[in-house]
């Protein structure tokens, strides 16, 4: 394997930077949000090398409960704080958090006792990177699907309150966006799918190839990590529309839009 030097690390650096001068130049105010995501980006993976270098010598099921679950908190920060109308009151967190939980978790652990099947099951070395895919992935779908349900909801909430009066149920109300919803947070997965090998060759696959691994065995992994991916996306994302959507309405079935934030209240 060849090995990065400060250097190497540097030039790749410079290119974001020289990037960053390009959106400026073009003003498109994303200089600044390119800059701090690339140095978070930076030092929350150095971080995590050091972490999981540390983890890695102690094959302890606690230590890596722990680590999960905080890979499970950010994720769950992140999957609602760049909404536009998350929902207030801890539900925008609670609701994308327990849908990755669900999904994530329960696909992770799935493939780590049935299909990879690591001595123990809880190896570091292949549990975190594994359950760092299916979060990453399910995160995003969640985000763009709870979005798009939120906003869909304000925009057309004269539809939505003229269903209702017209006798429609909450689910029935609602149910055309909830779909719409659901098919945009599963659209990244499905597209990353379609293209395997034919537009892009999938980060796991080319780290592995990298690495000096046989391409075929390189291949293998890829497929099963895009089938698991797949399988999280669409369970975390179906869980977390279904459980906005009814968020949205209460007992008597109204909808409830002062649930939602304004605009500006997502970081």
């Amino acid at each position: 394997m060849i090995q990065l030097s400060p250097f190497d690390l540097a030039a790749a650096a410079l290119l974001v930077c020289l990037s960053a001068a390009l959106t400026h130049a073009l003003r498109l105010a994303t200089a600044g949000r390119l800059l701090i995501a690339a140095a978070r980006a930076l030092v929350q993976l150095l971080v995590v090398g050091l972490l999981l270098k540390l983890l890695f010598t102690r094959a302890d099921i606690l230590w890596v409960a722990g680590f999960a679950l905080v890979m499970l908190a950010i994720a769950g920060y992140e999957s609602f704080a760049r909404q536009r109308r998350p929902l207030v009151g801890g539900w925008g967190y609670a609701v994308g958090t327990l849908a990755m939980f669900l999904s994530s978790f329960t696909v992770a652990i799935i493939a780590l006792t049935v299909i990879v099947e690591p001595d123990p099951w809880y190896t570091p070395r292949y549990a975190i990177p594994l359950l760092g895919m299916l979060l990453g992935n399910t995160m995003t779908g969640v985000a763009i699907a709870l979005d798009r349900l939120t906003q869909s909801a304000f925009d057309q909430r004269g539809v939505i309150e003229a269903r209702l009066v017209l006798g429609h149920t909450w689910r029935d109300a609602i149910s055309d966006f909830r779909a719409d919803s659901m098919r945009a947070g599963m659209i990244p997965t499905i597209n990353g799918m379609a293209a395997a090998g034919v537009v892009s060759l999938p980060g796991m696959m080319t780290g592995q190839i990298l690495a000096g691994a046989p391409p075929l065995e390189a291949v293998k992994y890829q497929i099963v990590i895009l089938f698991l991916i797949a399988a999280g996306t669409v369970l975390g994302t179906v869980g977390a529309v279904w459980a906005a959507s009814r968020r949205l309405f209460d007992h008597r079935e109204r909808l409830r839009l002062d649930r939602l934030g304004t605009p500006h209240s997502a970081a």
